[in-house]
């Protein structure tokens, strides 16, 4: 398997960390620069009333299209967190049909008896990159149009706009995730392709202005995560392979 490029770090100390500034993802930076331009513009005709909110939704523009590093675990058994937001639904349901039925390709879907769904829920302040849960090979993804409800929705993962992946992981282990598009979310962006190889933590794609995104994990394993929590992506551990754990909570 390709690993992300970068440092390794590790419990024992092994690395270098330091906070910085979050670089912008070049899908924003059109937009950054363009709200830019029409800011300058205000300022100099001297605009001032109007120059003031722009800067403000230039600087609200690039901070959408954030795109910060993150340090994966590395540990083949981890189903890593595929976006940030809030877990806002935790279901037994059956995968995406057409994550199940053969598309031609010879490559095997999903089973399509019932597995538990993770939804996360992304508002438009949560970072929007979205990236693998486990290292394997993109066998297939699947856009599907369709309507803009709001995300936080069950019925949103049937009738909205969305795209599936399904990842091979190797050894019989195959997991399916969804990008859906919400209420103000309006494309739907990817990275990869069917074919493609990643690691676990590498960056797949991303959803504009607010969304969500579903992991149907394989049988036999439950969440580590819980209703109502908050999680981040590329870093939080959504679930081990295998294991069904029941984990209860507070809120606070």
């Amino acid at each position: 398997m390709s690993r992300m490029p970068g440092d390794i770090l590790d419990n024992r100390g092994r690395g270098t960390a330091g906070w910085s500034w979050p670089p912008v993802h070049p899908e924003g930076r059109k937009f950054g620069a363009a709200a830019a331009v029409v800011t300058a513009i205000a300022a100099l005709l001297g605009w001032q009333v109007l120059a003031w909110p722009l800067a403000l939704l230039t600087f609200c523009v690039l901070a959408f299209f954030r795109d910060p590093q993150r340090v994966t675990p590395r540990d083949d058994r981890l189903v890593i967190a595929p976006a940030d937001g809030l877990i806002t639904l935790i279901q037994k349901v059956p995968p995406p049909a057409e994550l199940c039925v053969a598309d031609g390709s010879g490559v095997p879907g999903l089973d399509p008896a019932p597995v538990t769904r993770v939804s996360i829920f992304m508002s438009v302040f949560d970072v929007h990159v979205n990236r693998a849960p486990m290292a394997g090979t993109i066998s297939r993804v699947v856009y599907i149009p369709g309507k803009f409800l709001n995300a936080d929705l069950d019925k949103a993962s049937e009738e909205n706009e969305r795209q599936h992946f399904l990842l091979d992981h190797g050894s019989g282990v195959r997991i399916g995730f969804t990008q859906i598009a919400g209420l103000i979310a309006r494309r739907i962006v990817p990275f990869v392709k069917a074919g493609d190889i990643v690691a676990a933590g590498q960056r797949v794609g991303l959803i504009r202005f607010g969304s969500r995104v579903d992991v149907y994990l394989p049988q036999g394993t439950e969440p580590r995560v819980l209703m109502g929590q908050r999680i981040v992506a590329g870093e939080t551990v959504l679930a081990e392979i295998g294991q069904v754990p029941l984990i209860e909570g507070f809120s606070q």
